[in-house]
Formats: C-alpha cells, sequence, structure tokens
C-alpha cells in the first residue's frame, strides 16, 4: 500500500507534535536575556578590571562571547541550549559563532579548505556580504550628510 503525497502530508501533520507558541515565545525570552545578561556581565567587569570606558570595553566583551559560543559548541553544550531555547539563542554575536563553528566542526574531516573553509563560510558568506554592503552605504550616507570633522 502506497500514500499518494497528499495523503502523507494529512498523515504526517496529525502525528506532528503539537507546539505551545507561549511556551516557546516564554523559553526565548528566558535564554535570549540570560545571553544578553551574561553578556553584560562580561562588559561590566572588563569595565572594573581594567578601567575601560563602555565604548572600549565592548570589543573584549563581544570577543569573550564568541569565545564562550565556540567552546560551548565544541562540548556539544551550546546545541542542547539551542533545542530548548529555540530562537533565544540565536542571539546575534553567540548564535553566529555557533553556527559558524558547528560548520566548521561537522566539516572537519573533509580538509580545512573544502571542509571547513567552504562550509564555514555557506551561511557567513551572505551575512559578512550584506554587513559590508550595508556599512558601505551607511558610511557613504554619513559623509554625504554631515559627517564628523566637518
Amino acid at each position: 500500500m502506497s500514500m499518494s503525497a497528499k495523503e502523507y502530508k494529512q498523515f504526517a501533520k496529525n502525528r506532528e507534535p503539537g507546539r505551545s507558541v507561549l511556551s516557546n515565545c516564554v523559553r526565548a525570552f528566558l535564554a535570549g536575556g540570560a545571553i544578553c545578561l551574561i553578556g553584560q556581565g562580561v562588559q561590566e567587569f572588563y569595565k572594573a578590571a581594567f578601567n575601560m570606558p563602555t565604548q572600549k570595553a565592548g570589543d573584549p566583551t563581544v570577543a569573550t562571547m564568541i569565545l564562550l559560543s565556540v567552546i560551548l559548541t565544541s562540548l556539544g553544550v551550546y546545541d542542547k541550549i539551542a533545542q530548548w531555547a529555540g530562537a533565544g539563542s540565536a542571539v546575534p554575536v553567540t548564535g553566529f559563532a555557533n553556527s559558524m563553528s558547528s560548520a566548521a566542526i561537522e566539516h572537519r574531516s573533509e580538509g580545512l579548505v573544502l571542509g571547513v573553509g567552504a562550509n564555514m563560510f555557506k551561511l557567513a558568506g551572505s551575512v559578512i556580504v550584506f554587513g559590508v554592503v550595508a556599512a558601505f552605504f551607511v558610511g557613504i550616507a554619513h559623509w554625504l550628510f554631515g559627517g564628523a570633522g566637518r
């Protein structure tokens, strides 16, 4: 007995577990908030320990959050957090670092260039290109409409 595509869709839909939108939103909010709270704590540490102003403490904070995300990804912890938190774990810096490092880890057996390098930048390539192009246009607009130094 074989099913048509339409019958299979109905069969699969009937057996799909229900999703609680409210529960998913609460978990995403809590996880994203916790990641941001950790980031704020790291920034406050850099400000207090190294007497940095807020503007200067942002750079090592971002680097530290990326490092923590990569370490947690390599240990398999970040994936467990992501399964529970859903979209909350996709907070920009840590989520991006997770996606880059997980692609690198997954394809390391294919070699450094064709495995790690090529697959790591499948996702990152579009993000990097968008960032560079957006920065270019913002810079042009800033220069045209009264940038610093005038």
